[in-house]
């Protein structure tokens, strides 16, 4: 993996495929579904794209969801120590996104965007790496980085 992209996953119990599954974790999990948390999910929802917490605050304030920096990071961690959301760690900052299920990106060096994108690995390949580790892979994410053509 490269230096400047690292995945930092928590393994939740099932995989959210929807924000009502979000809402519903949070729910499930005891935590308060603030306004401000529910328009952070909403957001992450709606752009299936990874931002940044500023990118967040500024898109929230543009569609008039006022909420404040502080109240941003919180609650964007508090979503991420569930496993509600994913969060990719970069060498400039972190990056949070709407799917907290495994998967894999493809990384595009013009723009800087992450597309996520779900890849099954032949099973031969598997047992290889598992032969020359000793390892038995429970679970795997590949980034594929690229230019547009």
């Amino acid at each position: 993996m490269s230096a400047d992209h690292v995945n930092i996953m928590h393994s939740p119990s099932s995989p959210i495929s929807s924000l009502s599954d979000a809402i519903e974790r949070c729910q499930a999990l005891g935590m308060r579904l603030s306004r401000q948390r529910r328009y952070i999910l909403e957001l992450l929802w709606d752009v299936q794209e990874h931002l940044s917490a500023r990118e967040i605050y500024d898109q929230l304030n543009q569609r008039d969801k006022k909420i404040g920096h502080t109240s941003v990071y919180q609650n964007l961690e508090a979503l991420f120590d569930q496993g509600i959301i994913e969060c990719v760690e970069r060498s400039d900052g972190r990056l949070y996104g709407h799917l907290n299920s495994s998967h894999s990106h493809v990384n595009c060096l013009d723009t800087q965007k992450i597309i996520d994108i779900d890849v099954e690995l032949p099973k031969t390949l598997i047992q290889d790496v598992e032969q020359r580790t000793g390892l038995k892979i429970t679970d795997y994410r590949i980034d594929f980085f690229g230019t547009a053509d």
